[in-house]
């Protein structure tokens, strides 16, 4: 098992130390420029887009399919957001790369909106009609705007490995090891447990994801939010110092884990691409099944998305952890949230997180095993291989309880490289497309109407936007 961790390890360094980092800060900066900074931009129509539902969003009621809001969509892909790693992941960051590595955390936020705006944009645009909803992502797009059905291909395979595979081990191994060190529960049985409520609510589909998504998201989020607050008031002279550290620590100008510069912007950026996912291309198959009047309205609520999760949730837990006391070299992932916690409001710390990341990570579980399933279709739509998936995934979720955090980590971190450098050349040979529809999307809105799109607008592309009418 060592030597697997080993060569799992060299190789997610490498392409995390000579790809990755370069490539999302590029492509970050790059569709920043060239949507006129639309993540800043237009932060007022994700709230108003977020808040209000446009009759023509409903238009899928009137075929007999599902109807998908674009809130629903949006919750889904944020309970895939919203997991482990705004727990686990922060504390890790922290741990391994210093205070500093938060501030490249939101910086990649403030930045890779932009990014996750292009990727659902797409989505929505290549999207397909399903019997019930409508469905697509990376994959789809790859084939039916790029014509390279190879790649899709390719997409599809680290798709499923990733999100119903890789990920919901890392997810449920930080569960199982939050609550042994709360409640002393054997990881085995925690992880037995979860391997059965995540059959029983995927093999209902994207419905019931939906569904179970809208009702735990919203409440977990605020519940985190309301107790990482209390932290903060609790403890609110050490703001200014925490500010402090974080902004010296980022710059190398302080190494109080001596950790490198370069070590302390790559935990930052890894960390924060596994909480918020911009650019990775997991949302993206959440932003296309929603029924929407333009392909933008869904991409500017993905944007949205970003900024919670990095933001809002994962800054409370970098508060939580460097308002504390805690050596944050002592321990790591989510025992060292739940050691900070606990120093702050006392022994009832580490049960409140336990309880806390299993609704986090359990919402990204289900989300997740609906990315994988997504996917699947890319190839086939038997009912068999669809049982055979959903299974696999659920005894990834039992797996990963019992393997070790750093194996669990090094092999998140080598996938989520692979997948995120075909995603994002993939958008990158797409943008045009994406800017037609930004322009054509603000020209409505200067003309005082709500902007509605069908595929007439892209003749050359009809063909491909079956899910767009006339």
């Amino acid at each position: 098992m060592e030597q697997i961790h080993n060569i799992v390890n060299t190789v997610q360094n490498f392409l995390w130390s000579y790809i990755n980092i370069e490539l999302l800060i590029l492509c970050a900066l790059y569709f920043t420029w060239r949507t006129g900074f639309v993540q800043f931009r237009l932060l007022g129509e994700m709230f108003r887009i977020v808040m209000h539902s446009d009759k023509a969003d409903s238009k899928a009621e009137d075929t007999g399919m599902k109807h998908i809001s674009s809130f629903h969509a949006f919750i889904v892909a944020l309970a895939s957001r919203i997991g482990t790693g705004n727990m686990a992941g922060v504390a890790t960051a922290i741990c391994v790369g210093g205070p500093g590595a938060v501030f490249w955390m939101w910086v990649m936020a403030l930045f890779g909106a932009a990014t996750a705006f292009v990727e659902s944009t797409l989505a929505q645009l290549y999207k397909r009609r399903g019997a019930l909803n409508f469905y697509g992502g990376p994959a789809y797009y790859m084939l039916h705007g790029l014509k390279k059905k190879w790649m899709g291909v390719i997409f599809s395979l680290l798709m499923i490995l990733t999100f119903g595979f890789a990920n919901n081990a890392m997810q449920s191994n930080t569960i199982a090891l939050a609550w042994k060190q709360a409640f002393s529960i054997p990881t085995e049985y925690m992880g037995a447990l979860l391997c059965v409520l995540t059959m029983a609510i995927i093999f209902g589909g994207i419905q019931r994801v939906a569904k179970v998504s809208a009702l735990v998201v919203p409440v977990m989020a605020v519940v985190y939010l309301a107790l990482s607050l209390y932290v903060v008031a609790a403890n609110i002279s050490l703001l200014p110092s925490v500010f402090r550290l974080i902004i010296e620590d980022a710059f190398g100008m302080r190494q109080v884990t001596g950790a490198t510069f370069g070590t302390i912007v790559m935990m930052g950026i890894k960390r924060g691409l596994f909480s918020n996912e911009a650019g990775e291309g997991s949302a993206p198959n959440a932003a296309a099944t929603a029924s929407v009047a333009h392909p933008v309205k869904q991409g500017l609520i993905q944007a949205l998305g970003v900024f919670s999760d990095t933001l809002i949730v994962c800054s409370c837990t970098a508060f939580v952890i460097l308002c504390s006391s805690v050596d944050v070299t002592q321990s790591n992932g989510v025992e060292l949230t739940q050691n900070a916690l606990s120093s702050v409001i006392g022994p009832i710390g580490a049960p409140l997180i336990a309880v806390m990341i299993w609704m986090f990570a359990f919402s990204t579980i289900i989300a997740n095993c609906y990315y994988g399933e997504t996917n699947l279709q890319f190839f086939t739509s038997n009912r068999q291989a669809l049982v055979a998936y959903r299974l696999t995934a659920c005894l990834f979720v039992m797996g990963g309880s019992l393997i070790g955090l750093d194996l669990a980590w090094s092999f998140i971190d080598l996938c989520m490289a692979l997948i995120t450098i075909c995603n994002l050349i993939a958008i990158l040979w797409l943008y045009p497309k994406v800017d037609f529809l930004v322009r054509d999307y603000m020209a409505q809105r200067k003309a005082g109407r709500a902007p509605v799109f069908n595929r007439s607008k892209m003749p050359d592309d009809a063909a491909d936007l079956e899910a767009w009418d006339e």
